[in-house]
């Protein structure tokens, strides 16, 4: 089960390449793994591609998103071939890709919501960064410098996760406190919410902000029940940092994970690492061996 992690497609804060790193703090086996800010389900993929959970729980407060992952899973021929047709349209389409894209968003706004449409316009689009406008409306530009994913491509990776997933994996698309509170010892949640230095009240991927002392309310009711869970949560960048740490009082291992070069900072002609930081929960901590970059911010 070694190898690269397969992805359906580009989606901007994946913890794709983190991966190895963050399961590292992950039990070789456990029950159930929930995932309340799913995005692309990049965790989930990893874990399921390793065997190490029986099930899994999607979820995302964008549902379209949602249902792209349910689609993928449960009917990746389907999804497949839907994408394949809105695709090889923007090769011939009058007015050329960039018009199709606009059109595709369009269809989307207007009510056709399909998991193909949502696809497209990830695959397509800047950065493969999810935006919407204070009234809902998808309103990410396409990138002029690529056509999206090739059809081929996705079809070989859709078709893996579906073989590491399908029959195992629920879906929802609800607020991630609900999601939460469904977890029972045994379980794994991995929580990777809306960066803290980029959103405060609101965030143009989820509709809506992650409050802060609702978000620490939420990890006190884990550790009340003995839930075991792991958060992407702070981070930096050079001299620059990105939220606050969480409070000591929860008992957490925050370790600090290279992420490598910034390609920002690559296009302003510098050299800096970025740095995203992970909390493990007290059980977890005392599971894993230790690792060089971990700050332990409470001790029993």
């Amino acid at each position: 089960m070694n190898g690269v992690t397969p992805h359906i497609v580009q989606y901007q804060g994946s913890k794709r390449n983190l991966a190895p790193q963050i399961l590292k703090y992950f039990p070789n086996k456990f029950n159930r793994l929930i995932e309340p800010f799913a995005g692309m389900a990049a965790i989930t993929i990893a874990v399921s591609q390793q065997r190490r959970a029986k099930y899994y729980l999607l979820n995302d407060l964008n549902e379209p998103l949602v249902n792209v992952l349910k689609e993928a899973i449960n009917s990746p021929e389907k999804l497949i071939e839907s994408y394949t047709k809105i695709w090889t349209e923007q090769l011939t389409f009058e007015g050329g890709s960039i018009a199709h894209f606009y059109k595709v968003r369009d269809d989307f706004n207007n009510g056709n919501q399909c998991a193909a449409n949502m696809l497209y316009l990830l695959a397509r689009c800047v950065k493969g960064s999810v935006r919407y406008s204070s009234s809902g409306q998808f309103n990410q530009s396409p990138d002029k410098r690529r056509m999206g994913t090739n059809p081929k491509n996705l079809a070989r990776n859709v078709l893996l996760i579906s073989s590491y997933l399908k029959g195992k994996t629920n879906f929802t698309s609800t607020d991630y406190r609900e999601v939460t509170r469904s977890a029972r010892p045994g379980d794994v949640v991995y929580m990777d919410p809306p960066y803290q230095g980029v959103c405060s009240s609101r965030d143009s991927r989820y509709f809506s902000g992650i409050d802060f002392n609702d978000f620490v309310d939420c990890i006190h009711d884990l550790n009340r029940r003995g839930i075991d869970f792991v958060i992407s949560y702070d981070g930096s960048c050079g001299e620059k940092h990105y939220g606050v740490d969480l409070p000591v009082d929860l008992g957490l291992q925050k370790v600090l994970l290279d992420a490598g070069l910034s390609s920002q900072s690559l296009l302003l002609g510098k050299k800096e690492t970025t740095i995203e930081a992970l909390y493990v929960s007290q059980n977890l901590r005392n599971i894993v061996p230790p690792i060089v970059h971990e700050q332990l911010i409470f001790a029993i």
